[in-house]
């Protein structure tokens, strides 16, 4: 699972403070899109947020400059400290086989985001993967998880199906449920902890930025529940 990345992209973790982005990656929001009946159905990609190459992003949740680090974590108490395991995803999933392809869930990485929905939940059709049309949709089901929680899997190669991510930062915004998501990696880049220690390298991977998490750094799907907004 893991990926290569880019060269020098990092995210490093200060202690108690902000996410330290180093490599010039650039900056999206990346809003959720819903159908009708409310399903997450889609990623919709706003404009490119300026940044320099290093800067620092907000893991607090209380900075008034949002998403960027404004150091009122100083001032609030904040406790950052990192609770997820460091087992590499493989070692943390549950697999489950379908006739074509597989499916693995680390569910302690949820960022509720909610695209393993619709068309009656990725888990169901992973049992329908030897039909082309349920295939399409559980390989975009799992493909579409910002956090990396579901992969997809071909049974006859082995190897994960994942979709293509330049290494790159997302923020979630979630409207259908009227709060702003994680911060979203994309494409392999490295997070390191405070202590130095150096997370697996993911193609997909979702950091909480609402502060409230109980597997930091990453999200839990938390910030929906506390309605967090990184509007000022």
């Amino acid at each position: 699972m893991s990926q290569k990345g880019a060269i020098n992209a990092t995210v490093q973790i200060v202690k108690n403070g902000p996410y330290k982005v180093s490599g010039n990656l650039p900056m999206t929001r990346q809003t959720i899109s819903t159908n009708a009946a409310g399903e997450s159905v889609k990623w919709v990609a706003g404009p490119t947020i300026p940044t320099p190459e290093q800067y620092s992003l907000c893991r607090c949740g209380q900075s008034a400059s949002k998403p960027f680090c404004d150091g009122s974590h100083k001032g609030t108490g904040f406790d950052g400290t990192e609770t997820a395991r460091r087992k590499p995803y493989r070692d943390q999933a549950k697999v489950m086989r379908g006739p074509a392809m597989s499916l693995t869930d680390a569910e302690s990485l949820c960022a509720f985001a909610r695209f393993c929905d619709p068309h009656g939940q990725v888990w169901n059709l992973v049992n329908q993967t030897d039909n082309p049309a349920a295939s399409k949709q559980f390989v975009r089901e799992a493909g579409d998880c910002p956090s990396g929680r579901l992969v997809a899997w071909d049974n006859a190669s082995g190897l994960a199906i994942e979709p293509t991510f330049e290494p790159s930062i997302g923020l979630i915004e979630d409207p259908a449920k009227g709060c702003s998501g994680p911060v979203w990696l994309r494409g392999g880049v490295q997070v390191i902890g405070a202590d130095g220690f150096k997370y697996e390298v993911r193609n997909r991977a979702t950091l909480c930025r609402c502060g409230a998490s109980q597997n930091k750094p990453f999200c839990d799907g938390t910030h929906a529940a506390i309605k967090f907004s990184d509007k000022q």
